[in-house]
């Protein structure tokens, strides 16, 4: 029985440790959550106001002569990848994998530490992503894609809903989807739309990358939260339930060793 208290007294230290660690990581990821959540909105109105122009220039036949909106006929299609640069934040990094199951047979191009262990890529953080990388990034696939390299061109991202929920899913983005839209009067594109279309191709890509890092590391900060709040309530019962079973294991010592006694002291 000592050796079964004792060996209760070390779970719960040990315990106690781990809740010590998911509190810290669960303050660290709150710290993150509003600087990210900014960085998410502003990002928003970008690609919004990114989407209204290539809407606009598409909708123009001259337009349909870009590189940007044929179709290819290679088969390829392309897909970056955006995880995260850490584990334990709940099923965040698993999610993005599991739907990327779904094709398996694409290129891959991976943004976010686990996902280029992955692949076997050179490591790329999505937490200090910046929009340099993905115009550099965005200038590869846009120039590949009008060579006719490959046919499509996508990003499985995680959309942030709210704190305590987030969902990936598939944007694509190359070819550019031709727009019906009819409100282009009065808008004059110097020199013409087709050149701004194909000037302004490799600016939308890497904003589109940019915007969807930095929603996904929003969505990675929030489910880690999420994930640290969890584990700490789930610690904190484990430690009720050892402490209950602790004192019920010494109370249970010291009866036989006063049954003992009384015993020792009849003979």
């Amino acid at each position: 029985m000592p050796g079964n208290t004792k060996a209760l007294r070390v779970r719960i230290k040990s315990v106690s440790s781990t809740l010590q660690l998911t509190k810290a990581m669960g303050l660290v990821a709150s710290s993150k959550i509003r600087r990210a959540n900014e960085a998410m909105f502003k990002g928003r109105e970008y690609l919004s106001a990114l989407e209204k122009s290539i809407d606009i220039l598409s909708a123009d036949k001259e337009c349909q002569k870009s590189p940007y909106l044929k179709q290819g006929s290679t088969g390829i299609t392309r897909i970056i990848v955006i995880a995260g640069d850490r584990g334990l934040a709940g099923g965040y990094n698993a999610n993005v994998f599991r739907l990327l199951a779904e094709y398996p047979d694409v290129e891959v191009i991976p943004i976010g530490k686990k996902a280029c262990e992955r692949f076997g890529k050179m490591i790329v953080s999505s937490e200090h992503f910046t929009f340099d990388d993905a115009l550099e990034m965005a200038s590869k696939q846009c120039e590949d894609f009008a060579n006719g390299v490959f046919d499509r061109l996508g990003i499985i991202s995680t959309k942030y809903n709210s704190v305590m929920s987030q969902e990936p899913y598939v944007k694509w983005i190359l070819p550019f989807t031709k727009s019906d839209r009819n409100d282009t009067a009065g808008i004059i594109f110097e020199p013409d739309q087709l050149t701004v279309l194909n000037n302004v191709a490799r600016e939308y890509v890497a904003g589109m990358i940019t915007v969807l890092v930095r929603e996904s590391f929003a969505s990675e900060v929030a489910a880690r939260r999420m994930a640290m709040d969890s584990a700490g309530k789930n610690a904190k019962e484990m430690i009720d339930n050892l402490q209950l079973e602790y004192n019920r294991a010494r109370q249970s010592a010291i009866t036989q060793e006063i049954t003992e006694i009384v015993a020792g002291s009849g003979d």
